[in-house]
């Protein structure tokens, strides 16, 4: 195994941790890749600045690479706090016991000391330990370079965050099948997270295990849990009515007009461009919307009056976006378009418990119940899977009103009083 020795640096005027070793492509990236490790032209050797944190990536960047020699900058620390405890001896004139410092290894780093938000669930502060200190940034590295999306990013950062926390000081690159079963049956059973977080989880640490730590088929022996099968939550013809006439303000009427138009989703509306509009072909050009598929959905005759007569009316023209926001040219949030949909949904005395995305289930089951081949709504709706847009088949109501049920049977029989 080779050796690298550790020694102190000084390199333009900051302390830094010195990294020798003869020239190695895996201690290379080994080191540039986990502890962020830069190389100093001038001194001909890699470095990085002198702190506990960047010891701590460091050491575990090179655990099981390299044998590591460390003895020169232990001196150097040891000197450098006999020297402070000195300093303050002479100035308070109080005999102190000089004690010679650890190495900076911390017992925990943490990762994140804000709560973190998932679906309505508070996660406390993250601590990490010093021997997973390099998995995020490793995650997301790996991430960034497959082209995911941030959202998809942020998902199974959070997922992960969540794992590396539960494991304490036990090195996550070690883990076997059999310590993440018993992680999700610790996390079903102890947090009484939900199928599809569950999912999630599971979706994040297959990615880390596989993609980033290249293991085969590492998940394979990893049960799923079975997912709930939910039906969409659809507004009926009149509720809509209601829901759109609920409100006054133009934009926010054709933001709703717009999504249901078509069955966007609310991320959709937001991306939505002037150039996206095709008045000749009467089409809405959806761009890099999930799963980054473009489509193309119809534009309704309807729908095109309605956002002509509200750009004439806008006092700031959109420059990029159909729906901007208070600055020029960006585009209007996504938590914004889901406020107006609850407020629209109050005002028209709406109880059900929906969403915006109810919008985008109505326009589907509406299409079905007026008799559309359900593989055009597939397409319409931008879907992978025949198998999603099938869920729609359940909350058509034409099938519903034309069966009797039996007990009308018995009553019309008069065989019960």
């Amino acid at each position: 195994m080779k050796q690298v020795i550790l020694k102190p640096l000084s390199h333009r005027g900051q302390e830094s941790i010195g990294i020798y070793f003869e020239n190695s492509q895996v201690l290379n990236g080994a080191i540039q890749k986990y502890a962020g490790a830069r190389w100093s032209q001038t001194n001909k050797v890699w470095y990085v600045p002198l702190s506990k944190e960047n010891y701590n990536k460091l050491f575990y960047a090179l655990k099981g690479k390299a044998d590591i020699e460390q003895s020169a900058l232990h001196q150097y620390l040891v000197d450098k706090k006999n020297k402070k405890n000195h300093t303050q001896q002479v100035i308070t004139k109080t005999p102190q016991v000089v004690k010679p410092p650890e190495l900076p290894i911390s017992k925990t780093s943490i990762a994140s000391r804000q709560p973190q938000v998932k679906n309505g669930v508070i996660y406390k502060a993250i601590k990490i330990a010093p021997v997973n200190a390099h998995v995020l940034s490793a995650m997301r590295e790996r991430l960034s370079l497959k082209a995911f999306s941030p959202s998809t990013i942020k998902t199974y950062s959070n997922e992960m965050s969540q794992l590396l926390q539960s494991i304490n000081n036990m090195s996550a690159d070690q883990l076997t099948p059999e310590h993440l079963k018993r992680y999700l049956v610790y996390c079903y059973g102890k947090l009484k997270l939900t199928e599809n977080t569950l999912h999630s989880r599971i979706n994040a640490m297959k990615f880390y295990y596989e993609q980033v730590l290249g293991r085969e088929k590492f998940f394979w022996e990893i049960p799923r849990p079975k997912k709930q099968f939910i039906l969409p939550k659809v507004l009926g013809e009149s509720e809509l009515k209601r829901l759109f006439n609920a409100l006054q303000n133009k934009k926010h009427k054709a933001i709703l007009f717009t999504a249901y138009s078509a069955g966007l989703r609310v991320s959709e509306v937001v991306n939505l461009e002037l150039k996206h509009i095709d008045r000749s072909r009467m089409q809405i050009l959806i761009e890099r919307a999930k799963g980054k598929k473009d489509r193309y959905v119809m534009l309704s005759p309807v729908l095109l009056d309605i956002l002509s007569n509200y750009y004439r009316t806008c006092k700031s023209k959109p420059l990029k976006y159909i729906f901007e926001g208070p600055e020029p040219g960006t585009p209007y949030s996504a938590k914004s378009m889901q406020k107006i949909f609850q407020l629209a949904r109050e005002k028209a005395g709406i109880h059900k418990t929906l969403t915006f995305h109810s919008l985008r289930h109505s326009f589907a089951t509406h299409l079905l119940e007026k008799g559309v081949d359900i593989k055009y709504i597939k397409d319409l709706l931008g879907h992978f899977d025949i198998k999603t847009t099938a869920r729609y088949l359940h909350v058509k109501k034409e099938q519903l009103v034309n069966i009797v049920s039996p007990l009308d049977n018995l009553f019309s029989r008069e065989e019960v009083i």
